[in-house]
């Protein structure tokens, strides 16, 4: 899903150190970080992640797998599954289903890399190759119904993903019917019969430096889906490169990370809310 380089490296960041009740009380919401600064600090993002639950299913191919989940206080709510860059299932992507908690949103955080965590872009980019399309597609599918008959859930769902996740965000809402579509510079290299059996409106976030998910791959995308009868697409462009909403990333831009989270959060409230 990224370039034969890789998705960005990530940057080393000066350590910031939190007292116990500081950390008790940024976990019950008393005190009230940006979701930006959380992200950027490891030690930050571990305690908000510390707000989700693991939990585990067998998938329809009787796979057993894990994902962390967050829950919002309603009894009932719309439900978002968020898929991982090709870091893996770290601490920065369970903060982000928190913060879809924190929004009202059951929000769960699949892992299509069986427990494992990059530490460097070459264990990265073994993490990604090694994973099995059919396997992936098992995993999502399962999570989604999992979603959908959840006596917590109202049925509707949403998928995200970030590069790697973005092109799974888009694979999953092929695979099985959803409510809406959100892909981060994920691959979209797809034909009009890729397309046939997306049901969901589609929300796409892509960088104008981006070297591989560029122009032409989302100008290809974009007439796949016309060619498709897929009328509900939205594109939107920075001016930024691969991986900008990624703090931890050396190619984050703070202004379209944002941006693009504002919408990311609008075009769920229309579609799941």
């Amino acid at each position: 899903m990224c370039d034969i380089k890789g998705c960005g490296n990530q940057r080393k960041l000066p350590p910031i150190r939190i007292s116990n009740s500081e950390r008790r009380l940024f976990l019950k919401g008393l005190i009230s970080l940006p979701l930006a600064t959380v992200l950027a600090y490891p030690e930050l993002a571990r305690a908000m992640a510390d707000g989700t639950q693991t939990v585990m299913i067998k998938t329809q191919s009787g796979q057993k797998v894990s994902a962390a989940l967050a829950m919002p206080d309603a009894k009932k709510a719309p439900c978002i599954l968020l898929i991982h860059e090709w870091w893996g299932l770290n601490d920065q992507i369970r903060s982000v289903a928190v913060e879809f908690s924190k929004l009202g949103y059951f929000a769960l955080a699949v892992d299509l890399y069986g427990g494992e965590i990059a530490d460097s872009p070459e264990s990265a980019r073994a993490l990604m190759q090694n994973v099995d399309p059919n396997i992936a597609t098992d995993i999502l599918v399962s999570w989604i119904d999992y979603l959908k008959k959840s006596p917590s859930s109202t049925s509707k769902v949403g998928t995200v993903g970030w590069c790697f996740g973005g092109g799974w965000s888009l694979n999953a809402s092929l695979a099985t019917p959803v409510d809406a579509t959100v892909i981060y510079y994920g691959n979209v290299r797809k034909t009009a019969e890729n397309l046939a059996s997306l049901q969901s409106p589609v929300l796409g976030h892509f960088a104008t430096r981006d070297g591989w998910i560029n122009q032409d791959m989302v100008s290809s995308f974009e007439m796949a889906m016309q060619n498709a009868g897929k009328s509900e697409l939205t594109v939107h462009w920075y001016e930024a490169d691969h991986a900008f909403a990624n703090p931890t990333n050396a190619r984050y831009d703070a202004d379209d990370a944002a941006l693009s989270w504002d919408r990311t959060v609008q075009f769920f409230n229309k579609n799941l809310g």
